[in-house]
Formats: structure tokens, sequence, C-alpha cells
């Protein structure tokens, strides 16, 4: 039998830059409107997938000439609701697809993050994954009462801590330590729940967690670090790593960094995944798909474009000189503690970093990225599972894909559940039932 992948939706920004008014979007319902949730819940669910994907930021992007005017006139990175209430309506509609929900270890508290996650593991019956994520943003930052962003390094080490006290909070209580006697009154045994007592270099938590274990006992991680440091602090607490669109031998080469930093922990690399995002455009002909996967370009104006690249790297571009280099501007950008791995990185892989480039050929990539369309897959379901098969045989036959982004919605996810898991179960490479009841569960399965 041949390995079988995984796939999730993410769903983050189904509302945002643009993708709500092309062409097979919804019309007459807008975001937050519950329905469009509810729908795609149903979609995703008849197609078997393992987990809607929401991620986050808490902050409108207002690095772009220092203002969030253009991301909020054109929904770049906004609006954004805290989704754990949307994700427990769906979850009492639902019976098997799983959620994953974003808070980030540098602004929360981890007994906070710990308690809720309990709870809405209790309310999907064990189907909860949680994304840490080591935060970036300078507009999150600011609402958080930062002044500056966290250094790089620290940001990891911060999230590191953060997992260890959530764990620790989840084997506070013994699965067993509740009673519930009638009889004689009792509730849980004194001696199965214990503090915790964590002194740490960024936290101070006595616990224990006032509640009872959850299905899951652990949510599932995940954690999507791609920087040298990034990759270790996935590889000491991720269940399933994200990882980011890129060239399938730089996927290959984090998959081997993954592997060995898995190793150094003493983890099996054989028991963690990658789901590697994707956005993927199926349709009847490749004709159709790549004319559709075109219209990205024209979803967000100029001005939106520079308040999506600068609010994601952190870096204000409407201040780029006539002329500069890639690996300057690279080095500009980590001397303030922002995300060289990101934006700047991307056009690197396939540029020289040494030589020159303009202002005007630098925006002309921008966009690509900015819109997603530099990693759009589009094509028929045929050649669209060839080109996941290929890279998931490549990169070791473990995890699966992160299907994020999509261009429109419900067409696009209607399309890969039509289209593309029936020619993936064809190949044997796509499960035609849910496994088990637990999220942890289908994603070892």
């Amino acid at each position: 039998m041949k390995p079988q992948m995984h796939l999730a939706f993410d769903i983050s920004w189904t509302h945002m830059e643009g993708r709500w008014r092309l062409p097979g979007s919804w019309s007459g319902r807008n975001f937050p409107d519950l329905s469009i949730y509810r729908e795609i819940a149903s979609i995703a669910e008849r197609g078997l997938i393992d987990m809607l994907f929401f991620g986050d930021n808490t902050g409108i992007p207002n690095t772009w000439r220092g203002s969030p005017d253009e991301a909020i006139r054109y929904g770049v990175g906004f609006p954004r609701h805290d989704v754990s209430p949307i994700l427990a309506i769906l979850s009492q509609e639902t019976k098997n697809i799983g959620f994953g929900l974003t808070y980030s270890s540098t602004y929360m508290h981890p007994f906070y993050v710990a308690r809720l996650l309990n709870s809405l593991d209790h309310v999907t019956n064990g189907r909860i994954a949680f994304n840490v994520v080591a935060s970036a943003s300078r507009a999150a930052a600011e609402n958080f009462g930062f002044d500056e962003l966290m250094e790089h390094n620290s940001r990891y080490e911060r999230l590191e801590e953060f997992i260890e006290v959530c764990k620790k909070l989840w084997d506070s209580v013994a699965p067993d330590a509740f009673v519930w006697d009638r009889d004689t009154g009792l509730v849980a045994d004194p001696a199965k729940i214990h503090a915790i007592n964590h002194v740490g270099h960024f936290f101070k938590v006595k616990g224990p967690l006032a509640c009872v274990p959850s299905p899951q006992h652990h949510p599932v991680i995940l954690q999507a670090g791609g920087s040298p440091r990034g990759i270790k602090a996935s590889a000491r607490v991720a269940d399933m790593v994200f990882g980011a669109g890129k060239p399938l031998k730089l996927k290959v080469q984090h998959r081997t960094e993954l592997d060995a930093a898995l190793v150094d922990c003493g983890r099996d690399p054989a028991s963690v995944g990658v789901l590697w995002e994707v956005i993927v455009v199926v349709d009847e002909t490749e004709a159709e798909a790549k004319r559709r996967a075109g219209q990205l370009l024209n979803a967000i104006p100029f001005e939106g474009v520079g308040a999506f690249i600068s609010g994601n790297t952190g870096y204000d571009f409407s201040k780029l000189p006539k002329r500069f280099k890639l690996a300057d501007l690279n080095a500009e950008i980590a001397a303030r503690q922002a995300s060289p791995v990101a934006l700047v990185h991307r056009i690197a892989l396939a540029e020289d970093a040494d030589a020159e480039m303009t202002r005007e050929e630098f925006f002309e990539k921008a966009v690509k990225i900015a819109t997603g369309y530099d990693k759009v897959i589009a094509g028929t379901a045929a050649q669209i599972a060839d080109r996941l098969e290929e890279e998931f045989e490549a990169t070791g036959s473990r995890g699966g894909f992160m299907i994020e982004h999509p261009m429109t919605t419900p067409r696009d996810f209607l399309n890969v559940v039509d289209y593309l898991v029936p020619e993936l179960q064809r190949r044997g490479r796509y499960r035609k039932a849910y496994p088990a009841a637990t999220l942890r569960e289908n994603l070892a399965g």
C-alpha cells in the first residue's frame, strides 16, 4: 500500500487580499457570515479533509508608509476575528474534520491558552490542533504593549518554553483523576492532581490546570518555523510541521534539516510529518485553470501589495531606494528583528542576491508573492496530482499538503473535493473514509 497524503484547508485568507470579489466567490455573503464557514466545513468533510486551519494576526498591517490605511482600504490582513467561537459551532455540525487555530506564544500566556484549548478539545470531541507562532508583526506587538519586536531567536526560546508549560499543565491532571462518585460525593483524587511549579526565563506558573483532561489530552501541536532556529523549535514541539511553499529542492533540504533536528531531540523523524503549503487551481482543462489563476494578479492594487509585503515582513518597502541588492536588503531587515525568511528570501531564491535590482523590478515580483500567484499550481486534477505525488515522495512521504489561500471560495474548495480528491484516491494516495475519531489519530493514519 502506498503512503497516503494528508490534506488540510487553510481558510484564513478566503475574505482578504481581493479574493472575496473574484468570480467563483460567494455573492451576497460577506465575512464573518457564519453560513460561509458552515458551507466550507460541509464541503471539506465530504472530501475527507483532515483539518480546517485558521491562521491569525492580531494587528492591522501598518508598516507600509507607517499607516494601516491601505490595509484597511483594500482588506489586506484585515478584518480578522478570534475563530474559537466559530470552530466550536462548526464542530457541532461535523463529525470528523479537525480544526487548527493560531495563538502567538510571543504575546499570549500559556496558562490561558492551555485552558482554552482543553475546553475546545472537549467541545470538539478531540479535534483541536494548536498552531503556535513566534510573531514578527509590528502591529501585533504594538497591540500587546511592545515598542519593538522581540529578538528573533528569543521569540523561539519563548515559544519552546510556552509549549513546555502548556504540556506540563495538560499533564497536571491525570486521565483517571476524576471519580464523580454520587454515593460518597467524591469528585476527584487530590493525589492525581499536582502543581507544576514552573519557573523559567519567560514564565512563572504554579498550576495545576483546573480542568478535566480532554479527549486528546494534548491537542495536536503545529509549528511553521523555517529558519534554522525555527526548524530547531519545530523539532522540539511540533506533532506536525507546517512547511512553506518553496522550490522542491528547498523542501527536501527543509525535510533533511528537520529530520536531523528531530534526531538531536531524541525523536523519531518518521513520527513527524510536514504539511507543505500549496495554492491549487484545479479545473477540467489546463488552459481554464491557468486563465483563472491569472486573475489573482489583479486582485489587489499596488498600494495593497505594499501593505501586504510590508506587514508580513515588518519592513516598510515604500522606502526602497531606486536600486539595491537583495542581500543588503535582507541584512537590513534581519537587523530590525523582522522576517528575512519571508518575502525577500523568496525573491532571492530565484535571483542573484548580490546583483542589483530596481525598485520596479522588485515590485513586479512582489505582486506575485502578495497574491500567492508565485505558489499557484494550476492545471487538471491529474496534473496537480502528479506534482503533489512528486513532492510528497521527494520529501519522505510523511505528511501532505496545506491547501491554502484558495483563489475563490467556495469554487476552488469544491474543485479540490470533486476533481483532485477522487484522482488521489484512484492512485491510492488518499483515504476513502476517516479512520478514527480524533484529529491526532486521523493524522497518524
